[in-house]
């Protein structure tokens, strides 16, 4: 059953949420138009998570707008990606925003404490990887996971990795960024018994042709469990670990 409804329904049972309530929850129009962009009501309800605001292309109107709509309705934490610093500055003027440079990544809202079934690492290969792993790291621990960083611990230095082990064998979950070769994602999934997500990066020289090299090297990797995202989608691996982070609730359901 879905996280989001059986929150719900739980609440209805121990009482702390009345049954008016929860039909309200229920009955409420499952998206909102305000125009410019349609509000997704009943995401957090569908998926057990709720929308996220993609900020690229958005001017500053528009994502307040859209976050006055969802804070009207309910949503408590709201992520903002790829939302520039400028943008972020405007945003900040109407609703309380914490601002990650590194990430790229905005958040309205008291960030909620890890409640998942384990740690979720991410990894890195280089120091010019960080930028796509903090917009993991970060959306991860939104959606309600503990992340582990571990940065600057690519192939070039397998001892790097290899001080590591502990983390890496009890993690939950594992998120390998790497650029150039990509190659981080095939050592990290042949020593960890975790799925493992790769990121590949547009970090590299000229034959890495902007990320292209490390995804398909990481498409083709020989370690069994790792499963590859876009180039630089840091913002997918963050959500698609923190669901594998919580899949014992599904279980139990």
């Amino acid at each position: 059953m879905n996280t989001g409804i059986r929150k719900l329904l739980e609440g209805v049972s121990d009482g702390t949420v009345s049954v008016d309530d929860a039909i309200l929850k229920l009955k409420t129009k499952p998206f909102e138009d305000i125009g410019y962009a349609k509000v997704d009501m009943h995401r957090e309800l569908r998926q057990g998570t709720a929308e996220v605001i993609y900020g690229a292309g958005k001017s500053a109107e528009q994502i307040i707008g859209i976050a006055k709509t969802m804070l009207k309705n309910g949503q408590n934490t709201i992520l903002i990606t790829r939302l520039s610093a400028d943008a972020a500055e405007e945003v900040g003027k109407s609703h309380p925003l914490d601002y990650y440079k590194d990430a790229r990544c905005g958040v309205i809202g008291q960030m909620p404490l890890p409640d998942g079934i384990g740690k979720i690492v991410v990894a890195t290969g280089g120091t010019s990887d960080i930028p796509v792993a903090e917009e993991a790291a970060l959306t991860a621990m939104v959606l309600g996971s503990e992340v582990v960083r571990l940065y600057d611990v690519g192939v070039a230095g397998m001892h790097r990795t290899l001080a590591h082990l502990d983390d890496i064998m009890s993690a939950s979950v594992i998120i390998a960024i790497a650029g150039m070769e990509g190659a981080l994602a095939s050592v990290i999934g042949g020593l960890a018994d975790c799925p493992v997500i790769a990121v590949p990066t547009s970090v590299g020289y000229g034959a890495s042709f902007h990320g292209l090299s490390a995804l398909l090297s990481m498409l083709n990797s020989c370690a069994s469990g790792v499963s590859v995202v876009n180039i630089d989608n840091g913002f997918g691996a963050g959500y698609l670990a923190n669901m594998i982070n919580h899949m014992k609730g599904k279980k139990e359901a």
